[in-house]
């Protein structure tokens, strides 16, 4: 089995790092093989532009959608691009590790996805969720958040925790992935200290364990369900039959007059 890790934070000391080497140790103990990318560390460029393409198909106006099938297609994708589709494809299991900032991941992480994610090599029409490149393989994201589980969950101050990982999870689902249920490392404090310097470092403890325990049955997750093609009608939305998963895709409530 192998599985890839893409990190995302700034600092090489920082617990995200810890945890995405930690992920490493683990499955390697599993007897799994293990590639990493640090994005940081690697200085990948997330901003998609005509200056990562050599042999462009319109070099007067760049198109990103046109330009990454041309150079899918004539097999001039960035280097960076390439070796990354190649570990994901390699890949039975990918792990995103990135902290939780203003509600999203870093910018590094979707600049990542907006390059690596290439139409034509990664995804077209025809080619998506049940037909992606990545079907039979699994993603999960790992993600640190300051506060408590309180916070995150349903009506918490926060965000319910669930709705604010539904972008990044479904476009993993987009691109053929079955997406495992995050790990989601709570009153991870940086700067901020909320509590205790003990409690902190007792709660750090308490998060590795469970990670540790949590890759160890990795294999055996039960799967976070999306939607398929055949969900949806020919206009593009939801059959009235077809099962709806969240409330970013749903039926709609018909309204009830007495």
């Amino acid at each position: 089995m192998k599985a890839h890790v893409v990190l995302a934070h700034p600092e090489p000391k920082s617990f995200n790092a810890h945890l995405a080497a930690l992920a490493r140790e683990t499955l390697v103990e599993c007897g799994w093989q293990v590639t990493l990318t640090d994005l940081y560390a690697d200085g990948f460029d997330p901003c998609e532009q005509a200056s990562h393409y050599r042999t462009p198909l319109n070099a007067d106006r760049f198109d990103t959608q046109s330009e990454q099938r041309h150079a899918s297609a004539e097999g001039a994708l960035p280097p960076e691009v390439t070796s990354e589709i190649d570990r994901l494809s390699e890949a039975d299991l990918v792990i995103l590790q990135y902290p939780m900032w203003w509600h999203l991941p870093p910018a590094i992480l979707k600049g990542w996805m907006d390059r690596v994610f290439v139409y034509g090599e990664v995804y077209k029409s025809n080619f998506r969720f049940e037909n992606g490149r990545f079907v039979g393989k699994k993603a999960m994201i790992s993600v640190t958040v300051g506060t408590s589980p309180e916070t995150y969950a349903f009506n918490g101050r926060s965000g319910d925790i669930d709705l604010l990982l539904w972008p990044v999870n479904f476009s993993l689902a987009y691109v053929g992935f079955d997406v495992l249920p995050p790990y989601v490392a709570y009153g991870v404090e940086a700067g901020l200290r909320y509590s205790d310097a003990s409690v902190v470092e007792q709660r750090l403890q308490d998060i590795q364990e469970n990670y540790r325990a949590r890759l160890r049955h990795v294999e055996s997750d039960p799967v976070v369900p999306f939607n398929r093609m055949a969900d949806w009608g020919d206009n593009g939305r939801i059959k009235p039959d077809a099962p709806a998963y969240s409330p970013f895709i749903r039926h709609r409530e018909e309204l009830k007059i007495d």
